[in-house]
């Protein structure tokens, strides 16, 4: 039965149908295959049922927000401000492009988002400065993960929606790994530009002064972060009241920098109507699928078979992040997440993990999936803003961003505390 699965879910992605429509048709062939009764049938209950969590409506809202800012010059002022301070440390502008990724990802909760956002300011500027172009297009494609690691984060609400979980704790024990990825990556690049000086392009200089000016341009993605994080914490919000009040505040900052227009909300709701009719399509999909292959007997068929394994604890933790960065090789980071979870993560909790700190956990491995290929989302979303090049550059800059977050993820093991310090102090 477990065999099966696999291969006809392998023949359905690589046959190239969209990822909603495989994972439906996943279950609809299982059912035919193993059920005794039409499971079908229940696909109208589960349809409405896995749709009308009040915490899901956060969904398009942080995808609104994303798009509002994308397109309300957010993004190149942040970004000038971080190059003054930034592009003095070997590796210049590319420390801009994770710092900007970092505070652009307290405010999007998207990753595509923030590797876009970024991306269309930077790339630009990597042959006109002379950077090695594959390291500097690996700035950008992992930078864009943090969007999800640091909050708020779209897939966060996703993992605790799956497992029952806290946001505001979630959110809270996202902020120090996630700086402190962002601080990793930053060193690694700042060592390889010590190491081969060409690859770090021209110094850039700014003043003082310009710098301490700059200051005013970095204050709105900030005051979006206190507006969404802040009134959460302040108990004047739920995570989806609080979506909706970044995007009046999104829309306060488009309004004042002159760049809102009913052509720049056509092109913004366009935008997410797409990407919130695809999200939650595949939620729809990935639970039916669920419902299946717990009906059919499946997923107590592989807790069993995990449990048998008669690993350790800590072995169990190495065996999850080698699955996770095979299967994100071929799978898409959503859906992977909502087929994968119910059944991972009572086994996780089974041997004593903290469910916030896994959570944690899942979402670096999902970042990792974003910048591995074949099907790395952000690799294909920093090639798609170059003019020129191969994809094989985005994937060759990225893969030592990956080492990062397996080093991140063996920290986290070794001293839980960073991601639980602060939840279990403010939560």
């Amino acid at each position: 039965m477990l065999a099966t699965s696999l291969v006809l879910l392998i023949v359905l992605l690589a046959a190239a149908i969209p990822v909603a429509g495989a994972l439906g048709t996943l279950g609809l062939l299982l059912d035919k295959i193993y059920s005794k009764m039409p499971l079908s049938l229940a696909l109208g209950e589960i349809s409405w049922s896995s749709s009308k969590d009040f915490l899901l409506v956060s969904i398009p809202m942080f995808i609104l927000l994303g798009e509002i800012l994308l397109r309300a010059g957010v993004a190149e002022r942040m970004y000038g401000a971080m190059v003054k301070w930034l592009s003095w440390v070997p590796g210049g502008l590319m420390h801009s492009n994770i710092g900007a990724c970092a505070i652009f990802a307290a405010t999007s909760g998207s990753s595509v988002a923030t590797a876009a956002t970024v991306g269309t300011v930077a790339l630009p500027l990597v042959k006109k400065h002379g950077y090695n172009e594959p390291l500097f297009l690996g700035t950008l494609a992992a930078g864009g993960t943090l969007g999800i690691l640091i909050p708020p984060s779209i897939n966060m609400i996703i993992y605790a929606v799956l497992t029952d979980t806290s946001i505001p704790k979630l959110y809270l024990a996202g902020i120090i790994p996630g700086l402190g990825l962002a601080l990793m990556f930053m060193v690694m690049v700042a060592v390889f530009c010590v190491i081969k000086p060409e690859w770090g392009g021209r110094a850039l200089s700014a003043t003082w002064g310009e710098r301490i000016r700059s200051l005013v341009d970095l204050a709105p993605p900030l005051g979006i972060f206190l507006v969404v994080v802040g009134s959460i914490y302040a108990g004047l919000a739920t995570p989806t009241e609080a979506a909706s009040l970044g995007v009046v505040a999104a829309l306060g900052l488009a309004a004042a920098y002159r760049r809102l227009s009913l052509a720049m909300m056509k092109e913004v709701l366009e935008n997410t109507m797409r990407t919130t009719a695809m999200v939650m399509l595949i939620i729809i999909a990935a639970y039916f699928l669920n419902f299946v292959i717990s009906a059919i007997g499946l997923t107590t068929m592989l807790t069993d078979y995990i449990a048998g394994l008669g690993l350790s604890k800590f072995e169990m933790l190495v065996a999850i992040v080698v699955f996770y960065l095979i299967l994100g090789c071929f799978m898409e980071t959503l859906s992977m997440m909502i087929t994968t979870i119910p059944i991972v993560a009572p086994v996780m909790f089974g041997l004593g993990f903290d469910p916030i700190w896994f959570g944690i956990v899942i979402i670096i491995l999902i970042e990792m999936a974003l910048i591995t290929p074949p099907v790395g989302l952000n690799l294909f979303v920093v090639q798609s803003l170059r003019t020129s090049g191969t994809l094989n550059d985005v994937i060759k800059g990225s893969l030592p961003f990956v080492l990062m977050m397996i080093a991140l993820i063996a920290l986290l093991a070794v001293f839980p505390g960073i991601a639980l310090w602060l939840p279990n102090a403010f939560g």
